[in-house]
């Protein structure tokens, strides 16, 4: 059996899945964009060392920073993680906050047609010349549940939308609706953590401050050192940019705190919109202490 455990940052995924892989044997396989990159652990919240011994966890810090993985790629490699943990007799817990992660697995990605370069340059140049709000009522009349679903600020995948229904004459979302999930319905439970979102707001916070005396600013400036592309995945990780800001002498520290904790809110609030759209079958899970968050997943899935 395959558990998928999903939610907002600092809802208390990770904490969830290891119990549950320690009372079940289960193996840890991460669901998270950020954690998949080595060098920035603490910023990311990946598992510490001793979290790791507990129990048996892949793709976490399994990239390199200079590297780009796609949604595609980590959809390879977790299948292919998940069908050795299978073969070893073991059940797997899949846990992060990606959300298209976890919709690669139950749903599959669409077999899309390449797009030329020139027509995303052209959509591109398209959503900078009308803005984001003319692009969205345009896109909406060729794929109006891609303008729904993509969230506000996400250029690229508006534009990517655009892009395919003006090449294909097909919208994304019909593209989309013909694939196949690379896991079986009968093999994966999925459940969303979903407290309430003072205490959520509360616990990022905190969590921020946490990293910073863990050594969150020490893997920014060794990673500023390495002099990196600024577009890279692994440097769009939440509060990096506001932490790297303040290596770069251009805020104070409490400046950057702030201002990281107020991103890392943003994206906790966007996370909760997208798993309550997207995911509308899968249990809930309201709690907020990691007891009680136990309690109410072995009540309503079972371990």
């Amino acid at each position: 059996m395959i558990t998928l455990i999903a939610g907002p940052t600092a809802s208390g995924k990770s904490a969830l899945a290891l119990r549950l892989a320690r009372e079940t044997g289960a193996e840890i396989v991460n669901a998270d964009s950020m954690q998949i990159y080595d060098g920035l652990r603490v910023l990311t919240a990946g598992p510490p060392p001793e979290e790791t011994a507990q129990a048996p966890h892949h793709l976490f810090g399994v990239v390199d920073a200079a590297e780009s993985w796609s949604v595609g790629r980590w959809q390879t490699a977790a299948l292919e993680t998940l069908e050795q943990i299978s073969r070893r007799g073991r059940p797997a817990v899949v846990v992060g906050g990606t959300g298209l992660y976890f919709r690669a697995l139950t749903h599959g990605l669409a077999d899309v047609p390449p797009v030329p370069e020139t027509a995303r340059d052209e959509a591109g140049a398209r959503f900078d010349a009308v803005g984001e709000a003319a692009f969205r009522e345009a896109l909406r009349t060729l794929d109006p549940q891609a303008e729904a679903r993509i969230e506000s600020g996400d250029r690229q995948r508006l534009v990517r939308a655009w892009a395919v229904a003006t090449i294909t004459g097909r919208a994304l979302t019909d593209w989309q609706a013909d694939t196949k999930p690379p896991i079986a319905a009968d093999v994966w439970r999925g459940v969303i953590l979903e407290p309430d979102r003072e205490t959520l707001y509360a616990r990022c916070d905190l969590r921020l401050e946490k990293m910073l005396y863990d050594g969150a600013l020490d893997e920014v400036r060794a990673m500023e050192a390495r002099g990196l592309d600024p577009a890279l995945p692994a440097l769009k990780a939440v509060g990096y940019r506001e932490l790297a800001g303040h290596v770069r002498g251009e805020i104070s520290l409490p400046e950057a705190l702030a201002a990281a904790q107020m991103e890392t809110r943003r994206y906790a609030k966007r996370q909760l919109t997208w798993f309550r759209n997207q995911t509308p079958g899968w249990r809930r899970i309201d709690a907020v202490t990691q007891n009680d968050q136990w309690g109410q997943f072995i009540a309503r899935i079972g371990a």
